[in-house]
């Protein structure tokens, strides 16, 4: 059992500060199982949220999908393909992927039970193979790797519990750059976790935004943009996007008391 379930809330904040000060790779940090990004590592899950964002929209057999935030896991690139995708574009801020082949090859093979469609990897000595076998395209610079996209060449934009960590000051750059390269008949499908990514409450809401939103802050695993849901709806609208909500999951309760949130 993870110790860092019962963790209070103060107690990661200063634990990934100072890991996050340490000279040592993210993947180091995952290994010890003490920083991790997202759970699109395990195959069912996996599956399971990319076949709930696809059921969401109608999309054309060869559709261009572009993923943002894949974390730890390059499941999309098969799960594109396996669902009829012709390419797909997975795109990060920095390179997070796992490398372990085998742990594709197991998702190949998960996806082959299911009967759909899959690459064969049977002689695949890299991910940067794997990725080829999928016409999928892995980049890692963020904002700067959307850019490089051509204007109206992806059919499907897709993301799960990401864009609450896109920094504040490049949010609307970002949905702006997401409107750029989606078709004019494209869609997206977004999941966005309002809940602070300590407790899952309302902590992150405790400090000014001086504080927040310094680089020390954003830079130390924990960081969400609280951006609130209404404000969001709006960046969206600003960026032209068409808004369609399609459930919304609130609190009876405030988990936090409003008397400990910055003013």
């Amino acid at each position: 059992m993870s110790l860092k379930k019962f963790m209070p809330w103060w107690s990661k904040i200063a634990a990934k500060v100072v890991l996050s000060q340490l000279p040592v790779d993210y993947k180091v940090w995952k290994k010890l199982s003490l920083i991790q990004l997202g759970s699109m590592e395990q195959p069912t899950y996996a599956y399971e949220v990319f076949k709930r964002h696809l059921e969401r929209v109608r999309l054309k057999p060869g559709f261009i999908s572009l993923e943002l935030g894949p974390g730890d896991s390059l499941f999309s690139a098969l799960l594109s393909q396996a669902f009829g995708g012709s390419v797909s574009y997975l795109v990060d801020n920095g390179d997070y992927a796992i490398r372990d082949i085998q742990f594709y090859k197991t998702m190949a093979t998960f996806l082959s039970k299911k009967g759909l469609r899959v690459p064969t990897l049977s002689n695949v000595q890299s991910v940067e193979e794997i990725l080829a076998h999928c016409n999928a395209h892995y980049l890692t610079t963020g904002l700067s790797s959307l850019q490089t996209l051509p204007e109206g060449s992806v059919d499907f934009i897709w993301s799960n519990a990401v864009l609450e960590h896109v920094r504040r000051a490049e949010f609307l750059d970002l949905l702006k750059e997401l409107r750029r390269v989606i078709r004019k008949d494209g869609v997206c499908s977004h999941e966005i976790d309002l809940r602070d990514h300590l407790g899952g409450a309302l902590n992150n809401l405790r400090f000014s935004e001086s504080i927040w939103e310094s680089n020390f802050m954003a830079k130390s695993g924990f960081y969400t943009n609280r951006i609130q849901f209404f404000q969001m709806l709006e960046l969206f609208r600003q960026a032209r996007f068409e808004v369609e909500v399609v459930e919304v999951n609130r609190w009876s309760k405030l988990p936090t008391l409003r008397t400990n949130l910055a003013k």
